[in-house]
């Protein structure tokens, strides 16, 4: 998939004031620090369509970008926010579970994993919750320039063996670097496919 056009529409809090379900939809989520606007800039090719921040938990709205005219990528808040009060938790659970239950046009959403950590319990409680809801998604390794290719290849199967306990199948998984876009190929693909 070639991307020819990438424009930032609007944010909010709410999804019912989110753009009219007219194209599809493919969100992309995970914890404070992971590198999703990092990520999604390398995806579309532009430097600074999503707004990256040294400050973890930039993100506090959910951001729609129409992508090519044809399908909107969606920009979630992030979760596992370890310095922001309670209700500031509850608030953005709340705007990320509204949009993930009610969104008509939601295709998949790309659950991003720092590959240099340790399976973390906050991941595993969303993945759960994601499929516990029967909401498709796929798991996105990011940083992978950032470890050797056999710890990456560690790191990927250690993530497996946790969601094995819980899952009789695993996810799609793919390993993404915003610095040298690896993954980049695969996410289109994959973005592709959903699209027909």
């Amino acid at each position: 998939m070639k991307i020819k056009s990438a424009k930032f529409l609007l944010s909010n809090t709410d999804y019912k004031k989110c753009p009219a379900d007219d194209k599809p939809e493919f969100a992309f989520i995970g914890r404070s620090n992971v590198g999703k606007s990092s990520l999604i800039n390398m995806l579309v090719g532009r430097k600074s369509l999503a707004k990256t921040s040294g400050k973890p938990g930039k993100t506090q709205l959910i951001n729609h970008f129409e992508i090519n005219q044809q399908w909107y990528l969606v920009d979630l808040p992030g979760y596992g926010w370890a310095k922001v009060s309670k209700t500031s938790r509850k608030a953005f659970a709340e705007i990320i579970t509204g949009y993930l239950l009610n969104r008509q046009s939601l295709v998949n959403t790309f659950v991003l994993i720092d590959v240099r950590i340790e399976p973390q319990p906050v991941d595993l409680e969303f993945i759960n919750w994601l499929g516990s809801h029967g909401l498709p998604f796929m798991l996105v390794f990011t940083k992978g320039d950032k470890l050797s290719k056999q710890k990456v290849q560690r790191s990927v199967a250690r993530f497996g063996q946790a969601l094995q306990q819980t899952w009789e199948e695993l996810p799609p998984m793919v390993v993404s670097s915003a610095v040298t876009g690896q993954g980049r190929e695969e996410l289109l693909g994959y973005i592709e496919l959903w699209l027909g």
